[in-house]
């Protein structure tokens, strides 16, 4: 009974992960140009950088030349998905799933009532059993838990697929 709460974590994680990688994948297998899609788009590509320019203690001249590339560079196109910005963090707690839906341009609220199911059903007791806590799974959780994680998946995954189909990575 354990198993299955590490399972259905290990499923849900991976999901999101892949799903993501993929709709962003997709998107840039367009090479549309920064201009063409959703301003996300744009941010994201400058994230990652903005990140390394902080942790490095970049001098000014570095930094003002990044804000010079940010501020003219709407024409280039997008073509690479940056996997640091679709990182679980081996915790794939509520606030993470919140970032790499903003990243995908997914809203986060339809599951902003599964941050408690997220954050302590799943990856809490994942964590306890994985660090060799003794956690009790009752028999009658079991259901709710797995039906709950496939609905989450279910639907991230739906709200990925809409974006594909209706284009609303583009700007309108």
């Amino acid at each position: 009974m354990r198993a299955l709460i590490t399972i259905s974590y290990a499923h849900w994680e991976g999901h999101v992960r892949f799903a993501a990688k993929k709709y962003l994948e997709h998107v840039a297998l367009r090479k549309f140009q920064y201009s063409q899609l959703d301003r996300q788009f744009f941010r994201n590509y400058f994230l990652p950088r903005l990140a390394a320019l902080s942790a490095s203690k970049a001098k000014i001249s570095e930094r003002c030349e990044l804000v010079d590339e940010i501020l003219y560079s709407s024409d280039h196109r997008f073509s690479r998905v940056n996997e640091d910005l679709i990182n679980t963090k081996a915790n794939l707690n509520f606030e993470v799933f919140a970032d790499i839906c903003l990243v995908c341009c997914v809203p986060i609220q339809p599951f902003a009532d599964k941050s408690t199911f997220i954050d302590v059903v799943l990856l809490k007791r994942r964590n306890a059993i994985a660090h060799g806590e003794e956690t009790l799974v009752e028999m009658d959780d079991l259901d709710e838990i797995t039906s709950e994680t496939v609905a989450m998946m279910r639907n991230f995954g739906d709200a990925l697929e809409n974006h594909v189909y209706m284009k609303a990575y583009q700007v309108a």
